[in-house]
């Protein structure tokens, strides 16, 4: 049984008072809290464990290195691939999709070919794709939306013609649209293109299956899934892999270096060069436990319930537009709104002296602001330790905006 105030519980940031009110924190969307036991987990490692991986041949390093490796395991479970191999750790979700751009965009997208991202993407899906295009003098082609921030499959198939690669989010983090994966990775492989897919929003809160997708990279931050700043993941198919070039040069990632030349190790630590974060690594292992032991569906559902009742309350608001799908079904845990006239960093402003945690501006994402003819826009986010109360608070929060603003 899901029970979020059992959950809270593990949550000890959010016990916290602000201007002498409860914390409200509704920007999962932006980065996720975590839970004790992933911050005893890095605690542990420090006071336990601390040694440098794949290197030293005593106990700690040895500790150190087998309980690293187990979370690749890990994480290739998490996304049902069948090889940890697959498995590529990184910093974070912008850091990964540069070194798919570097490492494969590089070396196989030539002049003429087409680049396709999509207009709801976060800046880190977007600006690689764009200055890849002009590095190559390849064609960059960016996929519109329609009226209910649905991507427009008729501008996808014209705009896959001659594409070479096809960049889309899982779930927008603006729009909270959430994409038909399996159907878009299948429209880019008709064409001859392999698909990026960047799973940041979806991944925290929903099961992820990349051999239903068949997607050919996948990318995600750990942060936003309870785990510590500087966890990332790639994963990608073994052929792809085994085709890019390293991204980054220097220690671990090779197998021999001489005056002459130098050959890389194989995958996945061809990939993973110098002293990567173990600790935070290990922390992302913890917290792919945590929420295995909950549950994706119930998770999932429990934010279906948030989504319910916060469209709900905001559509009694006068003069508040939300965008994006209003079908919780096809919408991620998050919702992008505007408040009449009021600028939306004035208005987050105002929600945070009342303890409330949101977020303002164009959360990365210009050229969907841009579409939507939208400056800004507030967006509060849920993740499973949000309540329906809090949901109220924030409503009534923004009530009081609107009078001071008249």
């Amino acid at each position: 049984m899901f029970d979020v105030d059992k959950i809270r519980l593990d949550f000890s940031i959010l016990q916290q008072k602000v201007n002498g009110k409860n914390l409200i924190y509704l920007d999962s969307a932006a980065t996720s809290q975590k839970p004790l036991c992933v911050i005893d987990s890095i605690a542990d490692f420090y006071n336990n464990k601390n040694s440098n991986v794949a290197r030293g041949l005593y106990q700690l390093a040895e500790n150190a290195t087998h309980e690293f490796e187990g979370v690749r395991k890990k994480s290739a479970q998490f996304v049902n691939s069948s090889d940890p191999n697959q498995i590529i750790f990184t910093n974070n979700a912008t850091d990964t999709l540069n070194a798919i751009m570097r490492g494969w965009g590089e070396k196989f997208v030539k002049k003429g070919d087409g680049v396709v991202t999509t207009v709801m993407e976060h800046h880190s899906n977007f600006v690689p794709w764009q200055q890849l295009a002009k590095m190559k003098k390849a064609k960059f082609e960016v996929v519109d939306i329609d009226n209910n921030g649905n991507l427009d499959l008729n501008d996808l198939e014209k705009k896959l013609k001659d594409a070479k690669i096809f960049a889309v989010s899982a779930a927008s983090n603006v729009l909270g649209t959430i994409n038909d994966v399996k159907k878009l990775c299948a429209m880019a492989h008709e064409q001859g293109a392999i698909c990026v897919v960047d799973g940041a929003q979806y991944v925290p809160s929903m099961k992820t299956n990349v051999v239903t997708w068949d997607c050919d990279f996948l990318v995600f931050s750990g942060h936003k899934m309870l785990a510590p700043f500087g966890s990332g993941i790639l994963y990608g198919k073994s052929e792809l892999l085994e085709k890019m070039d390293p991204f980054l040069y220097g220690s671990e990632m090779i197998r021999s270096v001489t005056t002459a030349k130098s050959e890389w190790a194989d995958i996945p630590h061809k990939f993973e060069a110098g002293t990567p974060n173990v600790s935070s690594i290990i922390g992302l292992g913890t917290a792919i436990d945590y929420l295995n032991k909950i549950g994706f569906d119930n998770i999932r559902k429990h934010e279906e319930e948030l989504l319910i009742y916060a469209l709900k309350r905001f559509n009694e608001l006068d003069g508040l537009k939300i965008v994006g799908p209003m079908d919780v079904k096809k919408r991620a845990s998050l919702v992008a709104f505007t408040l009449d006239n009021i600028h939306p960093h004035d208005l987050s402003a105002l929600l945070a002296d009342d303890g409330i945690c949101v977020r303002s501006g164009h959360h990365c994402a210009m050229p969907l602001h841009d579409r939507l003819d939208m400056v800004a826009s507030t967006r509060a986010s849920f993740y499973l330790y949000n309540k329906k109360e809090e949901i109220d608070v924030l409503i009534q929060s923004l009530e009081k905006t609107k009078k001071i603003f008249g």
